[in-house]
């Protein structure tokens, strides 16, 4: 009798047992499914941070890139008129120096014709004049040093970059393409060509 008794009694224990485990395990998938879908959603949102951050990462690369470009089209504008500035400023008096140029010419050639007269009545007066003209023409060459202006070298070889050759002649003390005879100055001011020195080479 209370062999039967005690076998009711575990049954009944194994029984409710068995009803715990079962809403347990029913509690657990209800869990689970209410929580699958907050894991989706998470992930989701998840996703799209991180491909809003990315296209924000490749909007910035992008300006970055424009300002770089913007910057350095600046700096070389900038650089271009500097050195245009600085040109101006070189050669502002680049056409006065032209002009003055005859005015140099003029006294050399006052000079050579005073060094070409001869005759012992006009010696004494021509040889004041010739020194005045002498002085002036010196002053006047210092003004332009002073300014950049110089006289080509016309010293040597032929260089068609400041020399421009008239004619050709025999010559036996210079070798063939060599200057013979300078027939008019050529001048520079500062590293530009103000005119070519017209000479005649050696042939």
């Amino acid at each position: 009798m209370l062999y039967i008794l005690r076998y009711k009694f575990e049954l009944g224990v194994v029984s409710i047992m068995s009803k715990e485990d079962k809403n347990s395990k029913v509690e657990t998938e209800l869990e689970s499914e209410a929580q699958a879908p907050e894991t989706e959603e998470t992930t989701e949102t998840q996703e799209n941070e991180v491909d809003e951050l990315t296209q924000l990462k490749a909007l910035v690369s992008e300006w970055e890139d424009k300002y770089l470009r913007t910057h350095a089209d600046f700096e070389n504008s900038k650089r271009l008129l500097a050195k245009d500035k600085a040109a101006a400023v070189a050669y502002a008096n680049e056409s006065f120096a032209n002009d003055i140029l005859s005015v140099v010419d003029s006294f050399e050639s006052a000079l050579a014709t005073i060094s070409a007269t001869e005759g012992e009545e006009s010696s004494e007066v021509l040889e004041k004049i010739k020194e005045g003209l002498e002085l002036t023409y010196a002053q006047l060459t210092k003004v332009l040093e002073k300014n950049g202006i110089k006289a080509v070298e016309c010293e040597g070889e032929f260089n068609p970059d400041v020399h421009q050759a008239i004619m050709q002649v025999d010559s036996e003390d210079k070798n063939s393409g060599e200057i013979v005879q300078v027939l008019q100055k050529g001048y520079t001011i500062k590293d530009r060509l103000l005119r070519p020195a017209m000479v005649s080479t050696a042939k």
